[in-house]
């Protein structure tokens, strides 16, 4: 059975907002990551950045399963050591880097170095999923949000080539 692409990224959202995240915390970090380089930026130009991630089906699936694994391990319905693992977030399982990885290959390079500044650090949203308060499991969660807003960021620098343009000429 082939789900259809609205549904998944109607499940997708759903449990986004379930886990607190909304669009506009992941425009705040699109807005983090690009304001120095995209004049006149605002959030509504990051907002729709974000929605137009959230419709790329390679996104509802790793939101999906990251969540899903996020909950199972705050349910503690995972077998050791995967429920250990999980639950302490321990910093060489990698699992759930991998995952927000396929987030950002989507947008190319500039994906890959905004994701990776982001998750080191850990602005807005991403600080507050990154604490271990020993009720909420976000292993998953901190590192899907923060490629979400990888990509958005990457996908404006991509529209908005500053540097480029003077260079060209």
């Amino acid at each position: 059975m082939v789900f259809e692409t609205t549904a998944l990224e109607q499940k997708a959202r759903e449990l986004l907002e379930e886990r607190g995240v909304t669009i506009n915390d992941i425009a705040d970090l699109v807005f983090f990551l690009q304001k120095d380089y995209i004049d006149k930026l605002d959030i509504e130009l990051c907002i729709h950045s974000v929605n137009r991630v959230l419709t790329k089906r390679e996104v509802h699936n790793a939101i999906i399963t990251g969540i899903e694994l996020d909950k199972l391990a705050e349910q503690k319905k995972l077998d050791s050591p995967l429920q250990n693992i999980l639950e302490e977030d321990e910093g060489l399982y990698g699992i759930d880097e991998i995952m927000a990885l396929s987030i950002v290959n989507v947008y190319g390079s500039i994906g890959f170095t905004n994701y990776g500044y982001i998750d080191k650090v850990k602005p807005g949203i991403l600080k507050k999923l990154n604490e271990h308060d020993g009720v909420h499991v976000h292993t998953f969660l901190d590192d899907l949000v923060g490629a979400i807003a990888a990509s958005a960021a990457s996908r404006l620098a991509h529209e908005h080539p500053r540097k480029l343009d003077s260079i060209v000429k």
